[in-house]
């Protein structure tokens, strides 16, 4: 039963765990395989073992192995296809698996060079291999792309997956890219789908993902009298430690108690006291770690997480041309997870009849794309201002000289680069100064440019719209956040009680017919909406439920899937809700102002 004999499927991460798994069933269906990853060792290994499944089937086919491989790396995945390519190869399926954890800890602690790494990852890892792939790839081949149910949405509902951020803006827009594709794919026989398996049983989950939440839980709460600092600092050390035998954690912590007792200047008897300290910690972390796992599996029907072969068993059925001629396009909800949450997404926002500002000061920051981004900015300031606030306006040092003379034109304005942090503080900083306490920070995204074709794209390009539209948000809002709560990011028992609003104005959808040019350009709007929605409901879920602050992030996505042009007002009609008092209590925190549904 050799169906996949005579083709060809690359995986990415197909070195270790659901990656490995999937090309061993290749390896078993008959297909010749190539793996590739970061490191070299567990691609040998895999590749071992590969070559012993086709030695027993009898297929004849080839292990191909791409170590080192980054698969955010521009050159390496370029040259890594031209290499296929220069050889004649060809293949028949691109299966994007590669990804990592990412930083496990609330937003405001998460370092953005981490932020940006993990997108760079997973979206752009997922944008980048499916394009140069493209150059080698059959007519008739597929794609097929990995992602999380922790970002597929259900009517007006957006799973949260608290700790996460940069990890479910990825998978949010690799759901969205994964449709995307197919649209754009289809003169070229090419199919696209995406498949959110749900919790599998893996190394990741058991031994980073639970622990680091479980550990972070703890920094946030405190224990045994260390400041969430040395909570953090401690967990680094002992975390390695989950899994050991009783006398080998022990030895552990002893020499970790040892090491920051002499950092933290606790000398040798401090060490003691801490070392029983850390084992305490170590042990709360586990029983955490084992509640999340146990609360996970109760929502699922048999209580049983997938196996790596099940998850492999349901892409390889996905490869399957007939099947994968009924669910091109589609994201396949493959979780069997009840996951039952408030409502995050709302149409119009409820309003503040009578906004007053007064006393209050708004900043924008703006990445204006065309006129009406321009206009957008403007219009928001002076609707601050005839409201009796005071509003100043920082705009993107890359957008166009004539978009920022056209805001500059219309209100005080200054030019920035806000993809960096420093420059987005001093801005910030400088505005209460000057005007007094800033009560919301707006991010203006500007809209989508005229882009004939995502997978068009160059590299340079792409990387110019995920950071416009996912990692400059984040950018702002985590710098407006430690604007509301300095130092919380290192402590977050400062964010109790803290007040403050965080404003996202994301890509609006393009006016125009329903179907044709506009239907496409709508779709590729919706790639980098889609990353703002889990994005936004996420950081809310830690700043609301863990953190219990009065600071909430909104996002307000413009447009409608119908093709009506944008009401400018209802962003104002937002923008004065989300300021008032009420939005603190609100499950509601992205909205959709021009649907009706």
């Amino acid at each position: 039963m050799l169906k996949f004999r005579g083709r060809t499927a690359l995986v990415t991460g197909g070195g270790t765990g659901i990656g490995r798994a999937i090309a061993r069933k290749f390896a078993e269906g008959g297909a010749g395989v190539a793996i590739m990853g970061r490191r070299k060792g567990p691609l040998e290994e895999a590749a071992a073992e590969l070559e012993g499944v086709i030695r027993g089937v009898r297929s004849g086919a080839s292990v191909r192995i791409f170590g080192g491989v980054d698969v955010s790396d521009a050159g390496g995945v370029a040259g890594m296809f031209d290499a296929l390519r220069g050889e004649g190869a060809a293949l028949d399926y691109v299966i994007n698996n590669a990804g990592v954890s990412g930083p496990v800890t609330c937003f405001a602690n998460a370092p953005l060079d981490e932020f940006r790494s993990t997108v760079g990852i997973h979206l752009t890892g997922t944008f980048w291999t499916s394009v140069q792939a493209l150059k080698v790839l059959r007519r008739g081949g597929k794609i097929i792309t990995i992602s999380t149910f922790f970002t597929e949405e259900r009517p007006l509902e957006q799973r949260p997956y608290r700790f996460r951020s940069p990890y479910t803006a990825s998978q949010g827009a690799k759901n969205r890219l994964a449709e995307a594709m197919s649209w754009e794919l289809g003169d070229r026989g090419v199919a696209s789908i995406a498949t959110n398996p749900g919790p599998v049983h893996s190394d990741r989950i058991y031994k980073t993902v639970y622990p680091k939440a479980a550990s972070e839980f703890v920094r946030v709460a405190g224990f045994g009298g260390l400041d969430p600092w040395q909570v953090e600092e401690a967990c680094g050390e002992v975390l390695p430690l989950l899994g050991e035998d009783e006398e080998a954690a022990g030895r552990g912590v002893a020499d970790a108690a040892r090491r920051l007792a002499g950092r933290w200047g606790g000398g040798g008897g401090g060490a003691e006291e801490l070392a029983g300290t850390l084992s305490g910690m170590l042990g709360k972390i586990r029983a955490i770690a084992e509640k999340i796992q146990g609360n996970t599996s109760r929502m699922i029907a048999n209580r049983e997480f997938l196996s790596q072969s099940q998850v492999a068993e349901s892409v390889l059925a996905l490869c399957d041309d007939g099947t994968a001629g009924i669910l091109n396009g589609k994201v396949v909800p493959g979780d069997r997870v009840f996951y039952p949450v408030r409502p995050h997404v709302g149409a119009a926002a409820p309003g503040a009849g009578g906004a007053d500002y007064s006393g209050r000061s708004v900043v924008f920051t703006v990445d204006p794309t065309g006129g009406a981004d321009a206009d957008a900015a403007a219009a928001l300031a002076a609707h601050v201002e005839g409201r009796g606030g005071r509003a100043a306006c920082v705009v993107s040092g890359g957008a166009p000289r004539d978009l920022r003379d056209a805001v500059a034109g219309r209100v005080h304005s200054h030019t920035a680069d806000l993809r960096d942090p420093r420059q987005v503080t001093r801005w910030l900083d400088a505005a209460a100064a000057n005007l007094g306490r800033v009560a919301a920070v707006v991010h203006l995204t500007g809209g989508l440019p005229e882009i004939p074709a995502l997978t068009g794209l160059g590299r340079e390009e792409w990387d110019g719209l995920v950071e416009k539209f996912v990692t400059t948000p984040a950018t702002v809002a985590q710098r407006a956040l430690e604007h509301f709560v300095p130092g919380g990011g290192r402590d977050p028992r400062l964010f109790a009680g803290a007040a403050g609003s965080v404003m996202i104005v994301g890509p609006g959808l393009p006016a125009g017919g329903k179907g044709g040019r506009a239907a496409a350009r709508r779709m590729q709007a919706e790639v980098f909406r889609g990353a703002l929605r889990p994005f936004t409901t996420t950081v809310n879920q830690e700043l609301s439920e863990v953190l219990r602050s009065g600071i909430r992030l909104f996002t307000v996505l413009p447009g409608c899937v119908t093709g009506a042009e944008p009401d400018a007002g209802r962003v104002a009609g937002a923008l004065d809700f989300l300021t008032s008092p009420r939005a603190a209590s609100s499950s509601e925190v992205t909205f959709c102002v021009d649907e009706s549904r």
